[in-house]
């Protein structure tokens, strides 16, 4: 077996810094999408119509992207995740280029999907690779990077949004997808070698079980999405798909046991520290909707600013989020993952309960600076968690790991937005006349200089966004929970081979050595 830091270079990929820029380069093209295209709605409406389906614009991208993440993960594990990513790459830019020629708002939602099939491809394997191209004292460099890449574009893609709509025509919103991701295409194709494995032999991939989690996921969070939104929670509609999912759940269940390599493993679930984070995070999803979805109505509605001063104070949390990520491998080196995780998320759960301490109005400059708090404490929280999860697999299993704590956050974003939606929508009602219809509400909010008490209106949102807000603290705590009643005191990792004669790059425990990733997990703590 070849040791130390003659076998890491022989094994390692080549053109790791061009691989690097290809990564960075294809996740900020799925980052920016949803920004982008929101800004443009009303120029896409106007085109081509269809304003009642409109927002599966956007729905149809987060289904598929979200309920082919487990399938992605297990074809890299299997496959390797170059043909993954390549695969990905290819029908993301395709979507992209079908999506500019749409004849009809039909047609570009059914594209959009061809683009989410893509989306899901990058954001798995991107987040995999990162992993497989550093050792664990490295890996905060590489996940630093993509956070900064998240970041802005979170600011960038509502302005590059608006500048092509008002200086260019819609279309060209998904055209510019075509040169950027045609060069991380060739970067990847070109420099992207991935070292040969000792690896059994491959099993047959399991396409029942991705057929069955990708109906099942798509069933469930259709219902999430449009629950409360186009029916009621109790129509027939609603009952129709919850009970079709749920009858999907059970088909899951039964393929996944039966089959040789399921795509989603039973040993997700039953590691102690994978299992903890994937349900920290999952709460990390439900948390985000507070910010990202409510406060911008807050902004505008409560303290009178514009559509860009209201996004300004959003993105300060953007600003604050890779900053601290990158420093917190300083911090989980010393008191370990879970320790640096729970500090981050107890922080945040203190920002959030803030929330509705603040004075009505109140100043810009108070909700920018929870923001900012708030994105310093989630980068705390969520790099470790990452970075500690990746670290307690081998190859072989790190592209099924990541992907399932993908999922979960996402899945919990989509739970986040049906229950906090659920609270504002009850409390907006209850505040202005409980007639349980939202309409005058949403057309009070587009214009609030038309109701006849728009001081009413201003403290109904303010009641609101902080009640979603003690939620979203609520959520914070779950995970606080979660991670100290579930997750491992020290994360059992397994040390690189050019690690394995070296101290202090991973956490203290003098068995992560001896632990393989075909085992189960145990705790690592003394």
């Amino acid at each position: 077996m070849r040791t130390g830091k003659d076998a890491h270079a022989r094994d390692a990929p080549r053109g790791r810094g061009a691989v690097v820029a290809a990564l960075m380069l294809s996740m900020a093209l799925t980052a920016v999408d949803s920004t982008i295209v929101s800004t443009a709605v009303p120029q896409i409406v106007g085109s081509l119509g269809g304003f009642p389906i409109f927002s599966w614009l956007f729905s149809g991208y987060l289904l598929a992207a979200t309920v082919t993440l487990p399938v992605y993960g297990k074809l890299s594990d299997t496959f390797g995740r170059r043909p993954v990513l390549i695969a990905g790459s290819v029908l993301f830019l395709a979507g992209s280029a079908l999506c500019a020629f749409a004849w009809s708002m039909e047609s570009l939602i059914a594209f959009r999907v061809v683009q989410g099939l893509g989306g899901g491809a990058i954001q798995g394997t991107v987040q995999t690779l990162a992993a497989d191209l550093y050792p664990l004292k490295e890996r905060p460099r590489i996940q630093a990077r993509l956070s900064t890449v998240w970041a802005v574009s979170a600011v960038a893609g509502p302005a590059l949004g608006g500048l092509i709509a008002s200086c260019a025509h819609w279309r060209w919103i998904f055209l510019v997808n075509l040169p950027i991701g045609a060069v991380a295409l060739w970067l990847i194709v070109r420099h992207l070698r991935e070292p040969v494995r000792e690896t059994a032999v491959r099993g047959r991939v399991d396409w029942p079980g991705a057929l069955a989690v990708f109906a099942c996921g798509g069933v469930l969070l259709t219902a999430l999405v449009q629950g409360g939104v186009a029916w009621g929670w109790l129509s027939a509609p609603s009952l129709a798909l919850f009970a079709s999912g749920l009858a999907l759940v059970a088909a899951v269940v039964l393929i996944e046991r039966r089959a040789a390599e399921p795509v989603i493993p039973g040993w997700v679930w039953r590691r102690r520290t994978i299992a903890a984070v994937n349900l920290a995070l999952g709460a990390l999803g439900l948390l985000m909707v507070a910010p990202t979805v409510f406060l911008p109505a807050y902004a505008q509605s409560v303290l009178g600013l514009a559509p860009v001063a209201a996004g300004f104070v959003l993105s300060v949390m953007t600003l604050s989020w890779p900053v601290s990520a990158a420093f917190s491998q300083h911090l989980y080196r010393r008191i370990g993952f879970r320790n640096t995780a729970a500090t981050g998320i107890l922080a945040a759960a203190l920002i959030l309960f803030a929330f509705p301490l603040l004075p009505y109005p109140g100043a810009a400059w108070q909700p920018a600076l929870i923001m900012l708090l708030l994105g310093a404490a989630l980068g705390i929280f969520q790099l470790p968690l990452i970075v500690g999860v990746q670290s307690t697999v081998g190859w072989a299993e790190r592209g099924t790991a990541t992907a399932s704590i993908l999922f979960c956050r996402q899945i919990g974003q989509t739970l986040g937005a049906a229950l906090f939606g659920a609270v504002a929508n009850g409390v907006l009602s209850a505040r202005l006349g409980g007639s349980g219809s939202l309409d005058p509400v949403a057309r009070a909010l587009d214009d609030p200089g038309a109701v006849a008490d728009p001081e009413r209106l201003r403290r109904a949102v303010d009641t609101a966004v902080d009640a979603v807000y003690a939620g979203a603290g609520c959520a914070a705590v779950l995970a606080l929970l979660i991670l100290l009643l579930m997750a491992p005191r020290r994360f059992p990792v397994l040390l690189e081979p050019q690690e394995a004669d070296q101290d202090g790059h991973g956490e203290p425990d003098p068995r992560q050595e001896q632990l393989s990733p075909a085992r189960p997990e145990t705790d690592g703590a003394p």
